[in-house]
């Protein structure tokens, strides 16, 4: 028996900018994150799954700085169809931004989760859409982040990614695989 989902779902697909490529951010882990996020945007175009794609401009920081080629989209994810594309300029995707009223907009009711980083702006949205009564599924291998080091101490990417996951499928978010997320539509 084949399960209908009654679900209205949007793919919000974060930050996928080149400063994460080429820039001072380099995303290391997981190792295919960035063909992972292609292929979920061409999933979800052909399930006809509204897509938006997110971009940020950093108002306080020398990276991201709008109309420069790190803040602009990976030109292979640009070439690629989406329904909204939104500016933002602090980590959560729906502060500051027209999402919020878009998705009530669209009666949306979950939120997929792709893009960058990981740990600071997919982490913050899913908390904020949770928030706002949203079941949020967070794509565990469409998502990625690199190793930090600071005054705090040091991670790896790995455990920085685990540690996030971890944390969202703890009352926050389904943490799920590409696959498996692509599956569920089928």
């Amino acid at each position: 028996m084949k399960v209908v989902s009654t679900l209205s779902r949007v793919l919000l697909v974060i930050d996928v900018q080149n400063e994460y490529f080429t820039g001072a951010l380099p995303i290391t882990y997981p190792v295919d994150h960035f063909s992972n996020i292609l292929e979920v945007v061409d999933v979800a175009r052909a399930k006809k799954i509204p897509t938006i794609f997110v971009r940020h401009k950093e108002p306080r920081l020398p990276i991201f700085q709008g109309g420069t080629h790190g803040w602009q989209l990976h030109s292979e994810l640009a070439e690629k169809p989406c329904d909204l594309l939104l500016d933002k300029t602090l980590p959560g995707c729906f502060t500051g931004t027209l999402l919020q009223d878009w998705i009530v907009e669209d009666q949306v009711d979950t939120l997929t989760i792709a893009g960058y980083m990981t740990h600071i702006c997919c982490d913050t949205t899913a908390r904020q859409g949770m928030h706002l009564g949203l079941k949020v599924e967070f794509l565990s291998d469409a998502t990625g982040t690199l190793a930090l080091e600071n005054q705090a101490g040091a991670v790896t990417g790995e455990e920085l990614h685990r540690a996030i996951l971890c944390a969202q499928q703890h009352f926050i978010s389904e943490v799920i695989d590409q696959k498996t997320w692509s599956d569920r539509l089928s």
